[in-house]
């Protein structure tokens, strides 16, 4: 059987891959173990978070799924950082995981293009060097074009339990151990991560009186910007803490945990440690935050996020009775730690095509990440590229200035990771101007050009657009004379009063002033444009002098992106570079001179040597 594209994996780098192939038009084959497992959520049943929010929206503005499915399983919204400014705040919100797993099954079976079929990869087929299709466990033999691999924590994967350990790739389900051998005998370079989770709880058993209730926002802010507003009903969740004989459990049963007798030698997830790993850590520390989470809205189960651990599952038991509320609790599923093996990221081109073997791409954990949306938003950018190769098309690269997607990549690329790689805002050097708010208008111009985003949609964003613009001038133009009426209207508010005439604009750059408060205020015009494009104003007039220098910053970024690195480039032959600096440029192939800035060990002097070198050679070469 022939296909343009095969996409190994349905996790969610899996599914947004096989999704962009597909509605490009290309013909895509989906690789499952168990098509019930298309969308599951391994972990934490949530999307979104600090720096996470971000990616969502991107996802969405390019025209991916997982805004969308957030949107309609959604149980708790929160709007992260919200008391700070939009440089930073990121949406987040609680999942039923059964309805997420559901609503994802749906859209890949239902999606033309896409077949899917339940069997492991054991190997692929590659000739000089170009990967042509994939053989199974049961010898069969399907070839393609391209192909993505999206196996998340299967490869190899490892699970402890305490000092018990078993092959797989998630409780109860078999791990990829030929494909990881088959990548070793290829030639890249393979790195063990390890990451865990936590046991679940029943709701039933749980002492509601004794947990501090943790309410999601009054007015859910949905992802999508498709979405006009969130129909499901939303949830509580609820917060409890560890104490000093949680942490005694613990410290007392160390030489039961594989992470502290050497069992597990991969490298752990640092910004979301397991319990014990906490309590070694920050010895310090009386407590630790304990957020009780519902999987959904038809089950009991509780998913205790902060207590993830591979402590045995006596010892398991023993840690959530001694935290207050939980002392009858009923444990459903116990905790457990997964090892497994990942491609060392720097052996991908930022299309995420490997290096080593053309027409292979790799998305998601396989690249040393963790988190659903890090995962979702690589296999959207792999399926677009694979897409576009077969359709013989220019790649699609984001770079740091663009987007969350690009910084991700970017850093996964040119820097590589020796630990799996989480986002966060402050990984993002441009983060005030590309903004969650904002998604939608810096991208999705590409989703549109890709076919991924329906015309009526994109539209709508240049309707957003162009009252951003026309709001802007209007308040810049619009002057507030001083006067008993409007001072009275404004005090009304709890607003400060005009002493001299003044811009709107003007006006609404003083801190105490806001969009909000002016819209109630009657003596006020604002003008007659959608809610979320006035809010896009306001932060564009608040924050304008810093906004004005970021795109400064911008400005000479793009310069050295712009200036290209001929693929053959002989780095030997340049005078002046230090040979640990030209092994460096020949393992990564940077493809600009701003990527061979950011690579570790490149100096500033090696670049300003490689910009007099590219002057004198002939600009085809």
């Amino acid at each position: 059987m022939t296909y343009d594209i095969i996409v190994i994996g349905a996790g969610h780098a899996g599914i947004e891959a096989s999704l962009a192939a597909s509605r490009m038009g290309l013909k895509t084959l989906l690789f499952v173990l168990d098509k019930n497992s298309i969308g599951q959520m391994s972990c934490n049943p949530a999307i979104g978070g600090v720096g996470k929010g971000q990616l969502v929206k991107e996802i969405d503005a390019l025209g991916g799924e997982m805004a969308k499915a957030a949107d309609t399983c959604g149980i708790q919204f929160r709007i992260l950082n919200s008391s700070k400014g939009p440089a930073v705040q990121s949406s987040r919100a609680q999942i039923d995981r059964h309805h997420y797993v559901r609503y994802m099954q749906g859209v890949i079976l239902a999606q033309d293009n896409i077949e899917v079929k339940e069997a492991e990869v054991a190997e692929l087929l590659v000739k000089d060097n170009t990967v042509y299709g994939v053989r199974t466990c049961q010898r069969e033999e399907f070839f393609s074009t391209c192909v993505i691999i999206a196996t998340g924590t299967f490869l190899d994967g490892l699970i402890h339990v305490g000092l018990k350990h078993e092959s797989g790739g998630r409780i109860g389900e078999q791990s990829a151990i030929s494909l990881d051998h088959n990548l070793r005998k290829l030639g890249f370079e393979l790195l063990r991560f390890k990451t865990g989770t936590c046991c679940r709880l029943d709701k039933n058993t749980l002492d509601f009186r004794r947990l501090k209730i943790h309410e999601g926002d009054s007015l859910p802010v949905p992802f999508s910007f498709l979405t006009s507003s969130i129909k499901r009903n939303q949830v509580p969740c609820y917060l409890t803490h560890t104490n000093t004989t949680t942490h005694k459990i613990i410290q007392e049963n160390l030489d039961r945990s594989p992470l502290y007798t050497g069992i597990i030698k991969a490298t752990g997830v640092r910004y979301c440690p397991s319990i014990e790993d906490k309590i070694v850590r920050f010895r310090d520390k009386e407590r630790h935050q304990v957020f009780l989470e519902p999987e959904g809205e038809s089950t009991d189960w509780i998913y205790p996020n902060g207590l993830s651990t591979s402590l045995p599952e006596d010892v398991q038991l023993k840690i959530v009775h001694s935290i207050d509320g939980l002392q009858e609790a009923k444990v459903l599923c116990y905790g457990y730690g997964i090892e497994h093996s990942v491609v060392e990221p720097t052996q991908n081109y930022p299309t995420l095509e490997t290096k080593l073997i053309r027409n292979l791409y790799l998305a998601g954990q396989i690249n040393g990440t963790t988190g659903y949306e890090e995962a979702a938003a690589q296999g959207l950018i792999a399926g677009i590229n694979a897409a576009l190769r077969v359709q013989k098309k220019e790649p699609f690269i984001l770079d740091r200035a663009s987007s969350y997607i690009g910084v991700l990549i970017d850093d996964l690329t040119i820097k590589g990771t020796q630990e799996p790689y989480r986002m966060f805002t402050s990984r993002v050097e441009y983060r005030l101007i590309i903004r969650e708010d904002n998604a939608d208008l810096r991208l999705s111009k590409y989703g549109y050009d890709y076919g991924l985003i329906k015309e009526k949609d994109f539209i709508s964003v240049q309707k957003k657009a162009k009252e951003i613009k026309e709001g802007r001038d209007y308040l810049e133009n619009l002057r507030l004379k001083p006067s008993n009426e409007i001072n009275e209207a404004l005090k009304s508010k709890g607003l400060p009063i005009l002493s001299k005439p003044i811009t709107l604009a003007d006006f609404i750059r003083r801190p105490q002033v806001t969009i909000d408060a002016l819209s109630g205020c009657s003596k006020i015009a604002l003008p007659e444009i959608s809610r979320n494009a006035l809010k896009e104003i306001e932060i564009e007039i608040k924050y304008a002098g810093f906004i004005s220098r970021q795109l400064a910053d911008v400005e000479r970024f793009k310069h050295l992106e712009k200036i290209r690195l001929p693929e053959n480039l002989d780095y030997a032959s340049i005078q002046g570079l230090s040979r640990e600096i030209r092994e460096k440029l020949l393992i990564f192939k940077p493809l600009n001179l701003g990527q061979a800035s950011r690579i570790s060990g490149v100096t500033p002097t090696a670049i300003m040597v490689l910009m007099i070198y590219l002057r004198k050679i002939p600009r085809d070469a």
